[in-house]
């Protein structure tokens, strides 16, 4: 079994700052890749960003240049640093994971976080 929880969300007004962290826990032998995804009120849930094996990340236009991804390998955990918000960040957001179980299969599965309201105030 592997759990996903994230934390971190919460109020802030616009122009401040939020950090989210997504742990991932349970029968994991490596992970693969971490991404965060929001759901906006009453629109479809979008890609935020994505961090891989190997550090390398992509950003949504959006995003660029206010949040930015990481990721802490010994903690399978994984971070997403909210700068200068804008109320249009205000959604729900979600942390995906990719997530080898074994060492003796190179299947991957894709869990999902139960999600964390940030909400950004004008």
């Amino acid at each position: 079994q592997v759990q996903v929880v994230e934390s971190g969300g919460g109020l802030v007004q616009a122009g401040g700052s939020l950090r989210l962290s997504c742990r991932a826990s349970g029968s994991i032998f490596s992970i693969k890749t971490m991404g965060w995804y929001r759901q906006p009120p009453g629109k479809q849930r979008e890609l935020v960003a994505t961090i891989y094996s190997d550090g390398s990340t992509n950003h949504a236009d959006t995003v660029k240049g206010r949040f930015t991804i990481s990721r802490d390998n010994a903690k399978n955990t994984a971070y997403l640093q909210m700068n200068s918000m804008k109320p249009e960040d205000t959604a729900v957001y979600y942390c995906n994971a990719a997530i080898q179980g074994s060492m003796w299969s190179p299947l991957l599965s894709t869990y999902w976080g139960r999600g964390t309201q940030v909400t950004v105030s004008s």
